[in-house]
């Protein structure tokens, strides 16, 4: 006679690795017609609905892009519904400033911070501030007034590099009003 096996599938913790369940996963594709990406980004239907459409991470910005949070609202409801949802994430904000960013007050992120030390500048440095700054480096090393030297064409390339992310993110602070 064989003797029976005992399975690891019991108690706690459970002895098999999780995820290795033998049964199918289920997996919900992009409600976008056909895109066959896995649609786990949830986006509502209509404002103040329960009901989500599942779109892949591409088509969700492509949806929520257009989207208006207060659509159907008059001013005075939509000024009203804006002001109480800032009162209650009103400590989010307020932490932000002690993040991991560093120094600065808390606006900024690290690769903005990098980038106003590459190019000389305070954390609280405007763009403006920033323009002025990588048209005098950049002049001094561009490859036109320095040809051949290898130092200056790397240090032209940090600056362009630096110049980029800020204006990237001058752009979106703009964007976000």
């Amino acid at each position: 006679m064989s003797k029976a096996r005992r399975s690891n599938d019991w108690g706690f913790p459970r002895w098999r690795g999780y995820g290795s369940g033998r049964e199918a996963t289920n997996v919900r594709i992009c409600d976008r017609h056909g895109c066959s990406d896995p649609g786990d980004c949830p986006a509502p239907k209509s404002p103040n609905s329960p009901e989500r459409w599942y779109f892949c991470q591409k088509h969700a910005a492509e949806y929520n892009s257009g989207w208006d949070y207060f659509a159907g609202l008059d001013a005075e409801e939509a000024a009203q519904r804006e002001s109480s949802e800032r009162a209650q994430t009103a400590g989010y904000k307020e932490s932000s400033h002690y993040g991991w960013a560093g120094s600065g007050d808390g606006t900024r992120t690290r690769d903005e911070m990098r980038a106003l030390e590459v190019l000389g500048l305070d954390p609280d440095a405007d763009f403006d501030a920033v323009k002025k700054s990588w048209r005098a480096k950049a002049k001094e090393v561009h490859p036109d007034v320095r040809p051949g030297d290898a130092e200056a064409a790397k240090a032209f390339q940090a600056y362009q590099v630096a110049y980029e992310v800020l204006r990237q993110a001058e752009e979106r602070r703009e964007w976000k009003g």
